[in-house]
Parts: structure tokens; sequence; C-alpha cells
């Protein structure tokens, strides 16, 4: 990439947009797909209600027999009332003096409070239970509890365990034993059912583990979205009430169990713990307009209604006020239940649209749109005036280009991927084209309800995906740039996903780096429970926490840059190197000049500011590294972060060396 070495750039803060910036632009995602609950949630455990069916050990999913009797009886049975899942079975024989349970690997913190939840029953002549946290490779016993068993009929058993230490590899442990007893073996003597397991980690938020909370808060999201994929299939009912009255069910989208830990309740204690605004995306694909109408009336109608009684009961007196609902996940793509036309999915949207607003006329909703403009043109024309938001999805990756299997230079898809805002802006044009088309839909914004880098299928660099990648991340602080740039029109984005999931997670939790079909097993690195961020992570939580109010005018003079794709339309030539844009906050006291060097070479940069009267300081905030595939992992987990300093200039000229493939915000203040 031949670039010039210098550049300017000419900010006029008077001159400023009368629209706000909407901090909603810096919102995220959570969604069923892979680990993402699993590294999220605080649980420690897996298969908790032995819902997988059995491998032929006759135990179920992550857990594991162990026994030194020669005729212990392992198996799966029927759950108990009102549960779902099965019963899983242990048995002993006094006649073999022995011991036996199920184990299962897991990670802990030491010196910290677990609490273990147990729906067991027991044949009479068992008299106690022994649960216990042992090291996995040294056999260390790290905690150690026992529990008396009270009754032939289910009871619920809750304990406390506090490990001696941490251990990333840990093996939690249910014990039975018939050594040094005495009973007559018979027909239905020996026997433990075990309906439920549970350990939470007591240092958390809700159920949220401690740390990756508290890296989401850093994340100042505005908006907090649930969706994906998996929403065309899920039933909200199924994940209210009781834990363990949840029903289990097949996550339709990803061949999985789906969570029912993480349902409507504890997500939207999430978002206010969060103090973030939640989006709740509802099931149109197998569910009906009257389903999604009594999910809005559970979230925001009185006690004295059918569904916000059933809040209540369940501990919610006051309603959560959702105010945002989005009608359609992809709708337009074969891959999701309910897949059809835009025509149909139009029609389908008025319906749900006339009964969600009847609950509550004073939600607003997103119908399902698409970087394909002709779908766009079909749901806005039909149902146009029923629309709020017209959401997009929008990733970069070599598939727009043709270079997935393409023999092409790294430079050309290095070249490829920052062009990220210009996709962007395409896409945001020709929506906004239709828009302004029509004024029975001129009202309408739009969400970028999902929007990431996506690279699938992935090149294995390492083992690691390149969505972790500083090269990544110069691509999505850019397509930020680009979403303020349309701030005008686009009010809500969505950065898929929060943690782990599929790859672009940006907090990531431990050491699965695995992409779609390859990887490593999490906890081959000894540092299971590490929690840290992408450098993408990282660009959003800079972003994120700017005083930003209006755009204000800036021209930029700098190198260009440009690449042949190999697809039809995807040439792009007289790319600027530098991708700018300026935001003043609402008391026009402080200026931020984001900018992303997206060239391969550094540039000396010149700031020119004209309309504020600057005090000669400046603070700059900096992301860089030597390597555009640089990533942060459990080894070196702030590899590539923010640095923040201050610096003096002679106003109104701020001289400053951009690196090479790097972001930066200059705040300024008068």
């Amino acid at each position: 990439m031949k670039l010039t070495q210098t550049a300017t750039i000419h900010v006029r803060a008077d001159r400023k947009r009368a629209h706000k910036i909407n901090p909603f632009i810096f919102g995220h995602f959570v969604e069923d797909i892979r680990d993402h609950y699993d590294a999220m949630l605080a649980y420690s455990l897996r298969t908790m209600d032995f819902e997988e069916e059995g491998d032929g050990r006759g135990v179920s999913g992550a857990w594991y027999p162990f026994t030194n009797g020669r005729n212990t009886v392992f198996a799966l049975e029927p759950p108990a009332p009102r549960h779902s899942g099965h019963a899983q079975k242990i048995r002993i024989y006094c006649d073999d003096q022995c011991y036996a349970g199920i184990a299962q690997r897991t990670s802990v913190k030491g010196n910290t409070d677990y609490r273990v939840r147990i729906y067991a029953r027991a044949s009479i002549e068992l008299k106690t239970m022994t649960v216990e946290i042992v090291d996995a490779a040294s056999r260390d016993t790290l905690c150690r509890a026992q529990v008396e068993l009270v009754s032939h009929d289910w009871r619920e058993y809750t304990l406390t365990l506090r490990p001696a230490r941490t251990c990333s590899d840990a093996e939690f442990r249910i014990i039975i034993s018939s050594e040094g007893e005495e009973w007559l073996d018979s027909i239905a003597t020996g026997i433990l059912w075990i309906d439920h397991v549970s350990m939470i980690c007591e240092d958390r938020v809700g159920v949220v583990k401690r740390e990756v909370f508290e890296m989401a808060r850093a994340l100042n999201p505005g908006i907090m979205r649930i969706g994906g994929n998996h929403i065309s299939a899920y039933h909200w009912r199924h994940g209210v009430g009781p834990l363990d009255e949840r029903p289990h069910m097949i996550n339709e989208a990803w061949n999985m169990m789906a969570n029912k830990t993480f349902g409507t309740d504890e997500f939207l204690k999430f978002c206010e713990d969060l103090q973030a605004e939640p989006l709740i995306c509802v099931n149109d694909g197998s569910g009906t307009p009257e389903e999604a109408a009594s999910w809005v009336e559970y979230c925001n109608g009185g006690a004295d209604t059918p569904m916000g009684a059933l809040r209540a009961a369940n501990g919610r007196t006051e309603p959560y006020r959702v105010k945002y609902w989005e009608v359609g996940n992809e709708v337009w793509g074969p891959w999701q239940v309910g897949h059809c036309s835009a025509e149909a999915f139009a029609r389908r949207f008025i319906s749900f649209a006339k009964a969600m607003k009847a609950v509550d006329p004073g939600i607003k909703l997103l119908a399902c749109g698409h970087t394909d403009p002709e779908w766009n043109r079909t749901v806005l024309e039909i149902a146009g005036e029923y629309i709020d938001y017209l959401t997009m999805h929008i990733y970069q990756g070599y598939g727009h280009y043709g270079f997935i299997h393409a023999k092409v230079s790294r430079e050309e898809r290095y070249k490829a991927i920052v062009s990220y805002p210009e996709w962007t802006r395409r896409a945001v044009e020709q929506a906004e084209a239709l828009i302004r088309s029509n004024p029975r839909y001129r009202h309408v914004k739009l969400a970028i309800t999902e929007h990431n880098t996506m690279y699938y299928p992935n090149t294995i660099r390492k083992g690691l995906p390149n969505e972790h990648t500083l090269e990544a991340a110069v691509a999505n602080a850019g397509n930020l740039n680009e979403m303020i740039r349309q701030s005008h029109l686009i009010e809500i984005a969505n950065f898929s996903d929060l943690v782990n999931g599929w790859l672009g997670g940006c907090i990531r939790v431990g050491d699965y780096y695995a992409d779609q079909f390859r990887g490593k097993e999490p906890g081959w690195s000894g540092k299971r429970d590490v929690v840290y961020g992408t450098p993408t992570y990282h660009v959003m939580r800079l972003y994120a926490n700017r005083k930003l109010a209006h755009v204000v005018e800036s021209e930029v003079e700098c190198g260009v840059f440009g690449f042949t794709g190999l697809a039809p339309n995807t040439s792009f030539e007289g790319l600027p190197v530098l991708d700018v844009v300026s935001c003043i906050d609402e008391s026009g006291e402080v200026l931020t000049i984001f900018v992303v060097n997206r060239g391969l070479e550094a540039v000396e940069a010149d700031i020119r500011l004209d309309g504020f009267p600057a005090t000669g300081q400046a603070r700059v905030y900096e992301l860089t590294g030597d390597d555009i595939d640089a990533i942060n992992d459990v080894f070196r987990p702030e590899h590539i972060t923010v640095t923040e300093r201050k610096i003096r200039f002679e106003a109104p000229m701020l001289k400053f060396t951009l690196n090479a493939h790097s972001v930066y915000a200059f705040e300024v203040t008068r």
C-alpha cells in the first residue's frame, strides 16, 4: 500500500449538525450460541438437570461416573415432578463395600463461596452423601461437605463450599458409599437419585460472573439486545419461573440444548444492573402475535394483568417498562426458522405490531431489514407506517469480495477488511434513499442490531480467530466512525457478541479460541478463568465513554488506497487512509476527534481546530501495535489495549504522528 507520509485534518467545531448522537449506537448483544452463556454466567457446572441423553455409561452430558464397586449401576431415569431432563440414578451394593459417584470438570476461585443446590432422594439405608471439589491433577481436596440424606422422597439440599485455593482444572464430585455399612442388598437398596445439581459462584452480579459484569459495565453500553438466530424458535414462557421447573428445549438454530438459566427476568436484571436500555427480539419465526403480546405484557403490564401477575409471582412486582422490541431476526436467511419472503414478513410484522402495541402503545418496534434494498423496499411499502426502526446486520468479511478461497495477498485482504466504513455507507445510503422516498415512512430510523468483522470461514492463524486481531479493531473503529457520521439516521447499533459465543465476542473468558469447526478444548492453557477484552473491546470502550453530542465538520487531506475485489461491484479506489469523525459535547466544552489510520505506514498529521478556542492541551487515547495480526489472549490479556496521555500543542494546530494500523481519540477542551 503506497501512502503519503503526511496528512491534514481540518476540524470546524462551529459547524455542528443539529441532530444528537444517540448513545444507543454503542450497544451490545447477548444470545444463546455456543459457549456465550456458559462463559458469561456464574454457574460452574453444566448439564445441571441431566438433560442430555446418556452415552452408554449411564450418565448425562458433562458428567462422568466413578466407582470401585464391581456391580455399581449408573442410569438415567424420569425426572422429579414438574421437572424436565432426567434423574441420575447411582446404585451401590453393600456386598461390594464400595464408593460411587458422578463428577465433572470445572474451575474454581480460592477462598470464594460457592452455593451448591442438589435436588435428590435416596433409599432409606443411605444416610449421607459427600460433596467435594478436588484438584483433578494432584487429587488434593479443595473443599468437602457431608450432607445428611433425610428422605426417600424428593428434597432440596443446599450447602456452601469454599475452595482452599484457585484451581483451573478442578473436579466436582457427589459420592455415596457402602464402606463400613451393613444392609441387606435387595431390589431397591443403596440408590441415590439426583434430579438437579447446580453450583454458582457468589462473586457475581445477579447470575453474571463479576469479572464479566465489570468488563461489560466498562463498555458503557447504551442498549443491550437479546436475540440472534435462536430467538426465532424461542418461547419466552420456557425461560421464566422457578429454575427447576423451566423445561429443557433444543436450541434449533445451533442444534444444542437451549439455555434456561438466563431468561427474561435474568436478562432484564442484567440490563438494570448495567443501566442499559433493554432491546428484546421476539419470536416471529415459530411464534405468534399473541405470544409476543403476552411477552410485552409480562415485561410492561401492571400486576393486575394476567402476565403482570405472573411476573409478580416470579418475584418482580413493578413493570420493567421495556421500550424497544424487535420483530424478526434475519428472516431473509434460509438458516432462519420462519424464513420467508419480504412480502410475507411485512404482513406478518403488521399482525405482530398490532398485537404488541395493543398491550403497550408506547413501545418502539424494530422490523427486520436487510442490506438488500429490494427487501427493504417491499417491507417499507407494505408495513412502513407500523415501523419505528428498520434493522440491518452489517458484517465485514472476505465473502463480500470473493476472497474466501482465492489466492489473495495478505495486504489486499487487509485493505478489504478495513474498508468496513465504505461497505456500511453503501448499505445505509441505499436504505436512506428508500426511507426518504415516501412520506408514509419517512419517520423510520435505522438500527444496526448486529455488526462486527466476520472472516468466516476463518483462516486459522496459530489456532486463533482473526476476529480477535488488531486488524479487526481497526476495521471496527472505522465502522463506528461511519455510524457516528450516519447518526442522523442510525440511532441503535449492537456489537456482536458480548461474551465468547461465536468468534466475535469482545469479552473473552478463558482459552476457548475455537472457530466454527476447529480449535482446542477449554482448559488446555491452565488459565481457564482469565477474563480479558479483544482489541475491539478496547475500541468499543474508548468510543462509548467519550462525551459526544453532535457531529462537527471535518475535512481530511491524506493518502488514498484501493483494492480490487473478485466479486461483482467490490472494487474500491480513492479510499482515504485516515478515517476521521469529530464530535462536540452538549456544553460545547469538549471536542473529540476520532482518527483511524488504516494504512500500513505511520502518518504525520496536522490537525487544525477552527471555531474552538482550545487551551493548548489535549488528552490522546491510542490503540496500536506492531502487527496487524496481534491479539490479546490468556497469556497476554492486555497486549493490545488503549493507552492514555496528555500532550501540549500550539493552538489551533495540533501535530501528531499516527502509527500504522492504529486507532486514536483526541479529546480537546476549551
